[in-house]
């Protein structure tokens, strides 16, 4: 299998390499994650339930980053074991680039994995839809971890992007209750009138 994507990032290209190398983060933004450890330089043992179609299974695994080339860049190579589920290894290799043009930086990835057991049986289609889901959930997850982190990269970059600032929540009694409200008074009206 094999992935590729980029992502516009508010945070500086620091801030963004800071993040990527802190297991906290990391265990936050993985779908499924309960465990990233550093267990030595640039090595991490990661823990992880994973449900791919009707095969779930929890996965232990190594994480090594190599060819580390702070803030730019560094390759990290992976893999896990579930148990009767199968298993999954590859590398990914993660770039990080001041944004062209306004604030933030550029975020691009290139992943190749190989997966084997039950997994493998369930559907290279599949494999591929749950891998494609997972990396957009972790990178909206890490999108909203930098906001927390650094909202005022986020609003800076609204700023320059001209976007009007999100409308307050209205206050007071939603839509429905309105709806369900008036249905209310008018079934009191039909029932007065009999």
């Amino acid at each position: 299998m094999d992935m590729q994507g980029n992502r516009h990032l508010a945070v500086t290209q620091q801030q963004a390499w800071d993040a990527l190398n802190d297991p906290e983060v990391l265990k936050a933004c993985i779908p499924g994650c309960d465990k990233v450890e550093a267990t030595g330089e640039n090595q991490y043992a990661i823990g992880m339930a994973v449900k791919i179609g009707p095969v779930a299974a929890r996965f232990a695994g190594k994480i090594a980053l190599v060819d580390v080339l702070p803030p730019n860049s560094y390759t990290l190579s992976f893999e896990g074991q579930g148990g009767a589920a199968g298993f999954g290894k590859g590398t990914a290799k993660v770039n990080l680039a001041p944004a062209a043009e306004g604030a933030g930086c550029e975020l691009s990835y290139t992943a190749n994995a190989q997966v084997g057991g039950k997994i493998a049986q369930v559907g290279q289609r599949l494999v591929d839809g749950v891998a494609r889901s997972m990396a957009e959930e972790f990178f909206g997850r890490f999108d909203q971890e930098m906001q927390k982190r650094y909202p005022e990269a986020a609003a800076a970059e609204a700023a320059l992007a001209g976007a009007a600032p999100a409308p307050a929540p209205a206050r007071g009694l939603p839509k429905w209750a309105w709806i369900v409200f008036a249905l209310l008074v008018l079934l009191a009206l039909l029932m007065i009138a009999r």
